[in-house]
């Protein structure tokens, strides 16, 4: 049974909107991407003294378990060179499940919804984009009450559309 999710990605390194757009294209034969929100140029969150990100969301259908699908995500990470060295620090691509369904996971691995889904800007507003009635399984708000009662001032803007 196809399921809804939600790809957040962001990159910032090298051509970062290109990267973007090839994480898409790798993701596509595993599963039908239906919607892709502007990309948006950002200033990191986490980690200072980096370049500006570009971060986008998919909403993808898929009938791959949410398990599946995070291997799948990686493997699109690997291929297109990312290395994990320092947390929240410059990478060619990060790709998260923000969203799976309805579904409530919690495991060392996974968890869905994402857990900083609700504190980042740049996150929310391509997701409200995308999918302002998206709901929040656990805080059981959409994403676009999220976005209004969100106090995350990081800069965002789109940079370009999809």
């Amino acid at each position: 049974m196809s399921v809804i999710a939600y790809i957040g990605l962001g990159s910032n390194m090298g051509d970062r909107t290109a990267t973007c757009r090839r994480a898409l294209e790798l993701l596509a034969p595993s599963c039908r991407v239906t919607k892709v929100s502007s990309f948006y140029c950002t200033e990191p969150v986490g980690f200072e003294g980096q370049e500006d990100f570009v971060n986008a969301v998919a909403e993808i259908e898929t009938d791959l378990s949410p398990d599946e699908l995070l291997n799948l995500c990686q493997r699109v990470e690997d291929e297109l060179g990312r290395t994990r060295t320092v947390r929240w620090g410059p990478r060619t691509i990060d790709l998260d499940i923000l969203l799976y369904g309805d579904h409530v996971i919690d495991k060392s691995d996974l968890v869905v919804p994402h857990p900083l889904l609700a504190l980042r800007r740049f996150v929310l507003a391509p997701l409200c984009e995308v999918a302002p009635q998206a709901r929040h399984p656990i805080l059981d708000r959409t994403a676009a009450e999220l976005l209004l009662e969100l106090r995350d001032e990081h800069r965002v803007s789109k940079c370009g559309a999809a």
